[in-house]
């Protein structure tokens, strides 16, 4: 072997071994001796550039690529080309083997510029600026990227035995799965999916991944349309439908489509065999329906069938369910109280099913579970009553949403002498709310989980047990299903459910905080979970944020002198029996107009109220439909316009209920003995107001008619509810936050002498 090939090899080695100054010198020594060889000029332009010698490197480069046009020989032309560009591949496919991913990206660019249709190349290069952070879509239009894979599809569609390479087939998949989650690319995303996915052999393989991004997109991002657009895409090709039906249905909903979610949900119906899945899409079809408003009748229909596929799961009994399956299922029950206040029932099988996913998912975490038990029961010999306790709170709720603006008053003035503050913040949010960010601010630790419900419900639970929470507080319930698995966990000793829902009826649950109204005293029977009463009220606020109405009564062609009664609920709680009565009050009531406000297919909730207005003698033209404000301070700046609001029954207000009270707005109220039918009765009791809280229909109606007509009486209630404010244990926080401590201590004082 002659002194030039032991210099290559002595070169490549030290090429191999990062040591690319001495490769340079090396190959500057072999091309002094062979000048014509173009292989070596390849070679150090490739070193330079390793050295981050860009310049260096594209003169070398360019000054023997010039040296190839003045051959005759095209072939001989072609192929001293084609092995600059597999050098240059074959260094970048080392550098992102080495997991040098700046390195890989460098070199693939300077390939882009001598083989700008190197396919394979521009896939990498759109994984690696992914990776890296700096891909834009201008970079995908400089580089033709999705004219070039659309030439590809072409290929696939017209030759039947074109197959693109393994090597195409993984660098396409690695760089469309990583646009997924990429937000610059949000706005090509569905041009991406309809590109890639015909290309990618095995096409089913990767859109459990777009589903799960989907999901992402939507509820932690706000990306409805953009999760919309790529679930129909999967549905264009998947064989298997079911798992995107399930998703698509609630997100037209959120998106407002409420007639596509119906449709979508009765898909799921239609694509049902085994039981489990008939539940899921029973589920999802009553969510869609009284989500739209207007079609009771048939989710009640739906609803009855429901319970009795219910009844036969209960009686299976089943033991090997999967994690998501098990999660899934904890929330199946939920709309129950929307549709009837018969708590006895609707507890009794809220409690069976959650024993059912609790028992799967202790099973499916034995060793975790086992784990949790074993160390709390240490910490708990060693433990004290007088130290400082750690409360957690676990909510994909603590932003600008119900739950969030209701808990407020308890975060500010937690006594942070007394108790260290978690949150553990589900779903969080990836977009900007100045609430959530305020939630961030108010605890010693934040814990960020995703959208993943076989991942962050395990991840989340390892942190709450790693941090020692010593009583964790559930803010969700059955709102949020992979919550079931963080609790069934049990990772803290103590456990309790406030303010989100009703009560989960999980068996690790040991306390439902209540107050003196919110459940009649023979609860406790049909309740697995302890209900813990705070003595006076369930929630407490320092008052709200109000801004500058936007309503005037000209805009809606009322005359000044008349009475308007307003609803603002959204189409679940649209109870046509409630619908009844309010159109009876307004019947009897001369002069009088009822505005109607929520979230609802506008035009189904239209024909059902126009429908029971008929039927009770009163004119469509004394009902208005309002839409959504932007803010919610611009909502409550809006409610001002009321005389009188109609509260919704089997499903009270909660959080419009206490809005309306803030404003000094007479409230109609109809008690049950559900907990969602009493949430009206609580607030108003503890704001000091009896007038308008009823306990039968006639009561409803007589209450309605009264406050209509008599202008004296509504003066009254609203100086009340004034008053209230500087009285009422309903506008006291800081009281509020007092009587949350004492319990939570109490609470703990009660774990500790077991």
């Amino acid at each position: 072997m002659n002194s030039q090939e032991n210099w290559k090899q002595l070169a490549h080695r030290c090429l191999l071994q990062t040591d690319y100054a001495g490769a340079a010198k090396l190959y500057e020594r072999i091309i002094a001796v062979e000048p014509d060889c173009l292989s070596n000029y390849w070679y150090l332009g490739l070193t330079q550039l390793l050295q981050g010698e860009e310049l260096a490197a594209q003169s070398t480069w360019f000054a023997a690529l010039a040296e190839i046009e003045f051959l005759d020989d095209p072939e001989v032309q072609s192929e001293l080309t084609t092995e600059l560009i597999s050098i240059l591949q074959t260094e970048a496919d080392r550098q992102q083997q080495l997991s040098n991913h700046g390195l890989a990206w460098l070199v693939r660019q300077h390939l882009r510029e001598i083989a700008p249709d190197n396919l394979r190349n521009l896939l990498w290069l759109w994984y690696l600026s992914i990776g890296l952070g700096n891909l834009a879509i201008s970079d995908l239009e400089t580089w033709e990227l999705l004219e070039l894979l659309n030439l590809e599809k072409s290929q696939l569609d017209e030759l039947e035995d074109f197959q693109p390479s393994n090597d195409f087939q993984q660098a396409l998949q690695q760089a469309f799965l990583a646009s997924l989650d990429y937000a610059p690319l949000y706005p090509v995303l569905p041009n991406l999916l309809e590109v890639c996915l015909p290309l990618l052999q095995d096409p089913e393989s990767v859109m459990h991944q777009v589903l799960l991004s989907a999901v992402k997109l939507a509820y932690a991002e706000g990306q409805y349309d953009l999760a919309i657009a790529a679930i129909e895409r999967c549905l264009e090709i998947t064989s298997h439908p079911l798992n995107f039906l399930r998703e698509l249905a609630p997100l037209y909903q959120r998106s407002g489509r409420y007639d596509l979610a119906i449709q979508t949900a009765r898909q799921c119906c239609e694509n049902s065999n085994s039981l489990l899945d008939k539940i899921f899409s029973h589920h999802l079809l009553i969510r869609s329906l009284m989500g739209g408003g207007g079609y009771w009748q048939e989710a009640m229909a739906i609803f009855e069938q429901q319970e009795l596929l219910l009844a036969e799961l209960i009686e299976t009994n089943p033991k090997d369910l999967t994690r998501a399956i098990a999660q899934r299922l904890s929330v199946v029950s939920f709309f129950a109280p929307y549709l009837r206040d018969r708590p006895q029932e609707n507890r009794q099988i809220h409690n069976q099913v959650a024993r059912l996913c609790t028992t799967n998912l202790i099973d499916l975490n034995r060793d975790r579970f086992e784990t949790y038990a074993l160390e709390n029961r240490k910490r708990k010999s060693t433990a004290s009553v007088n130290r400082k306790l750690k409360i957690g709170y676990l909510s994909h709720c603590l932003n600008q949403h119900s739950v969030g603006w209701l808990a407020r008053s308890l975060f500010h003035y937690h006594n942070r002498d007394r108790f260290e503050l978690y949150a553990y913040f589900v779903a969080y949010k990836q977009t900007d709310d100045p609430l959530q960010s305020w939630y961030v601010e108010q605890v010693n630790k934040a814990y960020r989980a995703g959208v993943d419900g076989s991942q962050s419900s395990l991840e989340t639970a390892s942190r709450i047990h790693d941090d020692r929470i010593d009583i964790l507080v559930d803010l969700d319930s059955l709102t949020l299903d992979i919550n079931c698995e963080t609790l069934a966990l049990k990772p803290a000793p103590v456990q309790a459910t406030w303010l989100g829902w009703d009560a989960s009826g999980f068996p690790a649950i040991d306390y439902y905080i209540a107050d003196p109204y919110t459940l009649p005293e023979s609860a406790q029977d049909y309740y697995s979970e302890k209900i813990w009463r705070l003595p006076h009220t369930l929630i407490a606020v320092d008052g709200f944020e109000v801004g500058v109405p936007t309503l005037r009564r000209e805009h809606l062609d009322i005359p000044i002198d008349a009475v308007i009664y307003l609803s603002t609920q959204g189409g679940y709680k649209r109870y046509p029996d409630t619908i009844r009565l309010q159109m009876q009050i307004l019947k009897a009531v001369p002069n009088s107009y009822f505005l109607i406000k929520g979230l609802a297919d506008r035009e189904a909730i239209g024909y059902m109220f126009s429908q029971i207005a008929e039927a009770e003698g009163v004119d469509r033209d004394r009902l208005r439909f309002l839409p959504m404000q932007t803010t919610e301070a611009m909502h409550r700046a809006n409610l001002a316009i009321a005389d009188v609001v109609l509260d919704t029954y089997p499903y009270n207000g909660a959080t419009t209920t206490l809005e309306t009270l803030w404003m000094g707005i007479p409230i109609v109220t109809k008690v049950g003995e559900q907990f969602s039918a009493r949430n009206s009765y609580s607030m108003m009791m503890n704001a000091g107001i009896e007038e308008g809280i009823a306990w039968t229909d006639a009561e409803y109606i007589d209450w309605g008619i009264r406050l209509g007509t008599n202008l004296q009486l509504r003066q009254q209630v609203a100086w009340k509810l004034r008053q209230s404010r500087h009285t009422s244990p309903l506008w006291n926080g800081q009281s509020f936050a007092q009587a949350m401590e004492n319990a939570y201590e109490q609470m703990w004082e009660k774990y500790l002498s077991r």
